[in-house]
């Protein structure tokens, strides 16, 4: 019954969409109880037509949620920038509290008062996509920009643009750094690696095996919403998306798509593009999926990433399979030589030095270790992280099956622990990207961990993660 009163609930939503945006005909119906994607009812033209004229509304209606979750203002930190050095970190709690409550007042109740209240900041819900119906990746400006002026390659779509303010979103372009030669820094040069540039950018600094991975992690392959058939979602036939569209430099760029992993359609969670920095340690990937190799993750997002996870849709639009041993060992080779960037404040046992770290700071790190609980999933010595999979079990503070945009608001279940290494440089934060600082993620897990901290412990925690 729950789960046909969330289907129901979205399909009233997509309806009342419809008619309330002045949408007419939807464009790319999906049923939200189906687990294959179905092919296109109208000719491409037409598509077009009423994705463009719908355009303008959808993300109205998806600036007018964010704006009721979050403050998205500018109010960088003084002083603190991102690993680059060119883009500095954001400051302060952005999730905004239900009127006449406290962080304080939320932190007294028990999970079940707050949710028979409904007093869940929604900035803690689940984030849905910006057209939850349609899904498919949606890239930052910087990129789909960078990427026309170096490869005449087109990442925009004609139905959505990205949704989040530059300001709340990584440093473009990352810094890249490697395991091989720390002592070069960031070999990048300040460019974002193309398929154009790469070997010049690499030359003598990687191997042959590493630079033929690099080479495939660069190519760019038809995916589900690039490519060359009548259900794309950009105006001209696309060659597609390479790998390092989304994990720009091996890092991210805030591009974000729908989790592979779950159906039906209506359920189906925002999914924030990970980093890449520090494969070489971790031993499980995909946010749900816990792929235990990073030659596994490597192959299978061909049917995952590229085609939401429906094989069967690829084939039409140019399914690109690499081969294990010769094409995605390499492509592994290159991932796994990927490091976090320099941390000097910690020492071989990832805790902080008293002789440079600050008293807040090191106050910070107590609280990581103890009353916040944080140490128990990211584990120092282990890059921050336990490579186990865990569940908040967030739904305890809210009602299943409430109706975002067309996103239907179920348990997250399982998930990864991501590492915190680097943290800084990685906005927004949770796997969806539902959270815009680190002030907002020190905020969500002394709510759902119920530890209680003091306004000051949640400062000093804030000041511990940026030197990680």
């Amino acid at each position: 019954m729950r789960r046909q009163s969330a289907l129901l609930a979205f399909c009233g939503s997509a309806l009342a969409g419809a008619t309330v945006l002045g949408f007419g005909a939807l464009s790319d119906p999906l049923p939200p109880d189906v687990t294959y994607r179905p092919l296109p009812t109208m000719p491409f033209s037409e598509v077009r037509k009423i994705d463009e004229a719908q355009k303008d509304a959808v993300m109205q209606r998806q600036r007018s949620l964010l704006e009721r979750r979050y403050d998205l203002s500018d109010k960088p930190m003084d002083g603190v920038m991102m690993s680059g050095g060119m883009k500095p970190v954001q400051d302060g709690v952005r999730v905004k509290l239900p009127e006449g409550t406290s962080w304080d007042d939320l932190a007294a109740m028990t999970p079940a008062e707050i949710k028979d209240r409904n007093l869940l900041p929604e900035g803690f819900l689940p984030l849905p996509h910006v057209k939850q119906a349609t899904g498919g990746q949606v890239f930052p400006d910087h990129q789909i920009d960078e990427i026309h002026a170096r490869e005449m390659r087109d990442l925009r779509r004609f139905d959505v643009d990205f949704d989040l303010p530059d300001n709340l979103t990584p440093e473009f372009p990352p810094p890249v750094f490697l395991t091989t030669h720390p002592e070069l820094g960031d070999v990048s040069r300040g460019q974002l690696l193309t398929i154009k540039n790469f070997y010049e950018l690499t030359n003598g600094i990687i191997t042959p095996v590493q630079m033929e991975g690099l080479r495939l992690l660069l190519t760019p392959f038809p995916q589900e919403e690039f490519n060359q058939t009548e259900d794309r979602k950009v105006a001209d036939q696309s060659t597609g998306v390479a790998c390092l569209d989304c994990h720009a430099n091996f890092h991210t760029n805030a591009a974000f798509h729908q989790t592979p992993d779950v159906r039906p359609q209506a359920d189906r969670f925002r999914f924030d593009t990970t980093s890449l920095r520090g494969m070489f340690n971790q031993q499980i990937h995909g946010s749900k999926r816990s792929l235990r190799s990073v030659e596994d993750f490597t192959e299978f997002e061909q049917r995952t990433a590229y085609f939401n996870g429906d094989h069967v849709s690829a084939t039409r639009k140019g399914v690109n399979l690499p081969d294990r041993p010769n094409q995605v060992a390499m492509m592994a080779q290159m991932q796994n030589i990927i490091d976090f960037p320099p941390a000097p404040k910690l020492d071989p046992f990832g805790r902080l030095d008293p002789a440079v770290a600050t008293p807040q700071e090191l106050a910070g790190e107590k609280v990581f270790m103890g009353k916040g609980r944080c140490a128990e999933c990211h584990v120092p010595q282990t890059e921050f992280m336990d490579n186990n999979m865990h569940d908040l079990k967030l739904e305890r503070f809210y009602k299943i099956g409430q109706v975002f945009n067309d996103f239907v608001a179920m348990p997250d279940g399982p998930i990864k622990t991501f590492t915190l290494r680097g943290i800084k440089d990685s906005p927004p934060y949770m796997h969806d990207g539902r959270l815009m600082t680190l002030a907002d993620t020190v905020e969500f897990f002394n709510l759902v961990l119920g530890v209680k901290l003091a306004e000051q412990e949640k400062k000093d925690l804030v000041s511990y993660l940026l030197t990680l």
